[in-house]
């Protein structure tokens, strides 16, 4: 595409969104074509159409978002679509469930784990429950840690741990496995400082977990996918030596789609931008795309969700979860709203994409 072109694309993007959103385009950063600490950008856009919020944080049984509703996972079931979400409450952060059958409308029904006794790596967060059904039983992986922030917010903090529950139905109850150690950050690699959940996929005998990988370079923290492996998902992983794309793509979390078409792997994943002040946050959904599920190209890749096509935030874009629907894709993200780049307060968004997915175009 031409810089002329870009600009004119963004150009309508943003007219349209400042007309949903009663937003001015103005307010509104243009897209990175690069970033103050030279972390690669993404030039390419697979553009997302925007519905806006479908959930919105503070309404929880027992107040358990009333600090606000991010991290989600959708999966469907007998025509009811389950939404795990991390509910940050007055104690912390919990994976908590959500149902619809249009994406659109969701009952809450509250937390499906507690927190873990003192001591335990789940002990001050339980959160971003990642579900995968297999077997006749339904898994979940989700993030542990005994770390926050100070409160009233309590966000995790480092390390982020992957941990296991198992449950009959995707309602639950949920039973937590304590006994089951998938895998944990390691020192001296890419993924020191974060293992935590990712999606779950069987492939050629075994499962494979695309996991958020982090790690320190010199004091500073990167992050990427690494892929972990196991034969028994109630077992141990064994975890790549290399993580898919380099640590200075500064990604994070996964949620994949197969494009039957092209025979295309699509992997979504959460872009971690930076300001002129240094600030780290949330920018962007970005997508990778793949024929080899076991090797990825860090250029083959775009911008799927920002500022400038989300109708509603304008700057901050959460990680996301995507499924089938029909002829579309739909994205499911979280966000703060407006110019905030805040943890805090996010809702959940809608967006979609239409199939099947193509790759965009290479080149200028």
């Amino acid at each position: 595409m031409s810089v002329s072109r870009a600009t004119a694309v963004v150009s309508v993007i943003l007219s349209w969104a400042a007309a949903t959103a009663g937003d001015t385009s103005a307010s509104r950063p243009a897209p990175p074509t690069s970033y103050p600490d030279g972390r690669p950008a993404a030039a390419r856009r697979m553009e997302a159409r925007d519905q806006g919020v479908v959930l919105h944080h503070g309404d929880g049984p027992d107040r358990c978002d009333l600090l606000g509703a991010r991290d989600c996972w959708c999966i469907e079931s007998g025509g009811t679509y389950y939404l795990t979400y991390d509910a940050a409450g007055p104690k912390g952060w919990l994976t908590s469930l959500a149902v619809s059958k249009d994406l659109v409308h969701w009952k809450k029904r509250g937390p499906l784990l507690d927190f873990g006794k003192p001591g335990e790596m789940d002990s001050a967060s339980a959160s971003y429950g990642v579900i995968f059904p297999d077997g006749g039983l339904w898994h979940m992986f989700y993030l542990g840690t005994p770390n926050t922030t100070p409160a009233p917010d309590l966000i995790p903090a480092l390390p982020y741990v992957t941990m296991k529950a198992s449950s009959d139905k995707p309602e639950g109850p949920w039973r937590k496995q304590p006994e089951v150690v998938p895998f944990r950050p390691r020192p001296n690699t890419y993924y020191s400082a974060t293992a935590s959940p990712g999606h779950v996929v069987k492939h050629d005998g075994e499962y494979l977990q695309f996991f958020s990988a982090s790690g320190f370079v010199d004091k500073v923290l990167k992050r990427t996918i690494g892929i972990a492996r196991t034969k028994d998902l109630n077992g141990r992983w064994v975890v790549d030596d290399k993580p898919i794309v380099p640590l200075d793509e500064q990604i994070e979390n996964t949620s994949l789609h197969y494009e039957p078409a092209n025979k295309t792997w699509f992997l979504f994943t959460n872009h971690i931008g930076i300001d002129e002040r240094g600030a780290e946050y949330t920018d962007a959904v970005w997508v990778y795309w793949t024929r080899d599920l076991l090797k990825w190209n860090a250029a083959d890749k775009a911008v799927v969700l920002d500022g400038a096509n989300c109708a509603w935030s304008n700057r901050c874009i959460g990680l996301p979860t995507v499924l089938k629907v029909g002829r579309r894709l739909a994205v499911i993200y979280d966000a703060p709203g407006g110019n905030s780049i805040s943890h805090m307060k996010r809702d959940v968004g809608l967006a979609w994409l239409e199939l099947p997915l193509i790759p965009p175009e290479t080149g200028p």
